[in-house]
């Protein structure tokens, strides 16, 4: 249950509620449209993240689920699961997401990066252990991407456990579309 009451539309700054309309119908934005320019912010930086990265989907996916594993963010792990299961996930890999580096089915780079997300939600600074071998695997571009998605989704798991943004019920909105 949310801990302050979701702002009304009225309420807003028109140029935030205007925002707040082409948005999907998520409580994530309504709740971050009470920080005024916070949303618009969020929004830009998540939307580069999920739309305009040259980080595999799938791999982002796997990483962003973890990330609501370790911190038990139950809206993240929701929204994300459906983003995996649109982009073909199956239900067993989401498992071995949950599971952790050493489950099946995760194939050697999927392995690598839930080890990797597991090291810097633990110790901040990934260690030459999970670092090195990703580093191999993928582009520095792609690692950079990897990281920062990572400390993002870090970022949208505290502000959604402190607010305790609920999950929409079903049929209320239909998420976001994200390749």
């Amino acid at each position: 249950m949310a801990r302050v009451p979701y702002p009304e539309p009225a309420d807003l700054d028109p140029e935030t509620a205007a925002f707040l309309e082409r948005l999907p119908a998520l409580n994530i934005f309504r709740m971050m449209a009470g920080g005024e320019g916070l949303l618009r912010a969020f929004s830009r930086f998540g939307n580069h993240l999920l739309f305009r990265t040259a980080l595999d989907p799938v791999l982002r996916e796997i990483a962003i689920v973890r990330v609501g594993v370790l911190t038990g963010a139950g809206y993240e792990l929701h929204q994300h699961e459906e983003i995996s299961r649109r982009l073909d996930m199956s239900d067993e890999l989401l498992a071995a997401v949950h599971a952790g580096p050493h489950a099946s089915p995760l194939d050697d780079v999927q392995r690598l990066v839930v080890a990797y997300t597991d090291d810097l939600v633990a110790n901040v600074r990934a260690s030459d252990a999970t670092f090195e071998p990703l580093r191999v695997q993928l582009t520095v571009q792609e690692l950079q991407e990897l990281t920062i998605t990572i400390g993002f989704y870090l970022a949208v798991a505290r502000y959604l456990a402190t607010f305790g943004v609920d999950i929409e019920e079903p049929g209320q909105t239909s998420g976001l579309e994200v390749g």
